[in-house]
């Protein structure tokens, strides 16, 4: 018999959520960067490994919200651990213990779903500084692979007996203008300082997979006319080293050439306005 259930994957921002989702799955899909409050969606890999199919959800970091799209992406934080089979809530190991994951949610009561404690990022604390973790905690690194394989088979424990959602070699469950948009994002993370990559975010205008290269416009939003000469950069070098790092990440993912046409737009305050959010994909 088949199982198959949605892992969640939380936390508190920068915990290593997508990292893991990356090491779990075996392919780049969550972004990964420093800067903590990176995914603002969730990002859903699959994962089919024998009888068992793993959907995890790469939540948006646990936080105190202080704008709406912040708002935003808790709400989707906390709906994606009330529609998991098992949550995976994940602490830094040199942050230990692990606070109970309703209290860092800041709900009245544990979730329904069984919740596992995983200890990541392991690889930055030396064996001999671990001492002991609490009973049923597992520890992972998703640099080395030190414990991927162990938490896996903890997982696939507690999914229930059902048909595979999702073909078994399918990687994710969204499209890829979705993951153009992301690897976008994840290029200015890395690219831009201090507060400004938190005002980014991008518009796929189009995509033709059909194309040789395969074609994608694709449009970065600011909250300002000054961040636009920022992102843009003298010359156009700043942009252009966003676009190289982006569609080298989507042609990793695809396995297909791609031109990547990115262009800089101003959309005024649009992290904290209802229609700006819906406009661009973060509302229903």
């Amino acid at each position: 018999m088949t199982r198959c259930g949605v892992v969640a994957l939380a936390g508190r921002p920068n915990v290593g959520k997508s990292s893991l989702l990356n090491a779990l799955v075996g392919e780049h899909l969550g972004i990964v960067s420093p800067k903590p409050q990176s995914t603002r969606l969730p990002v859903v890999g699959i994962l089919t490994a024998g009888e068992a199919q793993f959907v995890f959800t790469d939540c948006p970091g646990l936080l105190d919200p202080a704008y709406r799209l912040q708002e935003v992406m808790r709400a989707a934080a906390i709906a994606a651990l009330a529609d998991a089979d098992v949550i995976a809530h994940l602490h830094p190991m040199a942050e230990r213990p692990a606070p109970p994951l309703h209290v860092v949610a800041g709900l009245a009561a544990a979730p329904r779903a069984p919740v596992l404690t995983v200890y990541t990022k392991a690889d930055l604390v030396p064996p001999a500084a671990r001492g002991a973790v609490p009973d049923g905690a597992l520890v992972v690194s998703a640099v080395t692979g030190e414990g991927i394989a162990v938490l896996r088979d903890r997982l696939a424990g507690h999914l229930p007996e059902s048909p595979f959602l999702y073909d078994p070699d399918q990687l994710a469950a969204q499209p890829l203008r979705f993951f153009a948009a992301e690897f976008v994002r994840e290029a200015a993370f890395a690219e831009l300082s201090e507060e400004l990559p938190y005002s980014v975010t991008c518009v796929i205008e189009e995509y033709r997979e059909s194309a040789e290269p395969a074609y994608i416009r694709a449009v970065v939003y600011v909250e300002r006319e000054s961040q636009k000469g920022i992102v843009i950069g003298q010359e156009g070098r700043t942009i252009r080293a966003i676009g190289v790092a982006a569609r080298e990440r989507i042609e990793a993912l695809t396995g297909s050439r791609v031109y990547l046409d990115l262009r800089v737009k101003v959309m005024a305050k649009w992290r904290r306005r209802d229609p700006a959010l819906k406009r661009l994909g973060y509302l229903s």
